[in-house]
């Protein structure tokens, strides 16, 4: 399957019909519903929420806004339903600038997020999938679309595997976006380039305590391991040594969206080709300026907001 994708892709290069794109986002698309609480409600406790947020959601489709606001040509590969969720979703995609030529419909519902935010920023998630399923591996047509950068989250397994494996024939750059363990991260942790996960995948993955020492482990299947530490910042390891970066210090209003919108911007820097730690502190600050906001999807920075942060922080 991963042979028939270059050769089909490889098509796509010589004719007029293909869709050139810095970024192109695989996986995982909902609507959130962020509600912000007092306080997260316990056994039989009722509270009222101040504020409501409809929009979309998911960790691929917010990558995809994230590179589209960041000015750089992004195009979304998922599931939506054509629900109201659905559509709403969509015609948001389009606003933003990304390609939505590569999204699934059908009767299934569109995967709904309640999001509780709490006064520190700090977030629960409830996602409801219903009977909406994997996408199957020939469910989309990726022969026309030619990405410099593919970004995974793991979550649309049976379209990644051998997508994954066609980047890597034709020397396309590919990003893991893995915030827990699941099947489809742990299928794709050890067939990308470059693994963005959580401190929590990185010690359960490897089941070593320690991110220091898990970061050692991840690296011996990849070209680069980022960890991120949330309100610590991060830590990283390539085969030009490792480091530590910190994380920007900002007002958190809701965190929600803030690694989806690092992911983002991490894809669309290796797209522009900029250097590994402009990259992460690139990256770093539209994480940041994302949690400055309420609701995820509104959250995510423009390239002039991110531009004007980075210069008062030199």
């Amino acid at each position: 399957m991963a042979g028939e994708l270059a050769a089909r892709m490889a098509e796509a290069m010589m004719n007029d019909r293909r869709n050139q794109v810095d970024v192109l986002c695989v996986g995982h698309a909902s609507f959130d519903l962020t509600l912000a609480v007092p306080q997260h409600p316990g056994p039989d406790e009722k509270c009222v929420a101040s504020s409501l947020i409809g929009s979309g959601g998911g960790p691929a489709a917010n990558a995809a806004v994230a590179v589209a606001r960041l000015g750089y040509r992004a195009a979304f590969a998922g599931y939506l339903g054509r629900d109201v969720w659905g559509e709403q979703h969509v015609l948001e995609l389009i606003q933003a600038g990304v390609l939505t030529d590569l999204i699934a419909r059908d009767s299934a519902p569109t995967p709904l997020s309640v999001v509780l935010v709490k006064p520190d920023g700090k977030r629960s998630i409830v996602n409801y999938r219903g009977r909406t399923a994997p996408l199957p591996v020939d469910r989309i047509d990726f022969s026309n679309t030619v990405p410099k950068v593919i970004l995974f989250d793991g979550h649309e397994p049976l379209l990644s595997v051998p997508l994954a494996g066609m980047a890597r024939d034709n020397g396309i750059k590919t990003v893991l976006d893995a915030g827990s363990v699941h099947s489809g991260t742990r299928e794709l942790a050890g067939r990308v380039d470059y693994l963005i996960c959580s401190e929590n995948f990185a010690r359960e993955f490897t089941g070593v305590g320690d991110a220091d020492q898990a970061i050692v482990r991840l690296f011996e299947s990849q070209l680069a391991v980022v960890v991120t530490l949330g309100e610590n910042g991060l830590i990283w390891k390539t085969a030009q040594g490792t480091g530590r970066l910190p994380a920007f210090r900002v007002e958190v209003v809701d965190s929600t969206g803030a690694g989806d919108a690092f992911h983002g911007a991490f894809a669309a820097c290796l797209a522009a080709g900029r250097a590994w730690e402009e990259t992460l502190r690139y990256a770093s600050a539209v994480a940041a300026l994302c949690c400055t906001q309420r609701g995820a999807r509104p959250g995510i920075p423009t390239r002039q907001q991110v531009d004007e942060f980075l210069k008062a922080r030199p």
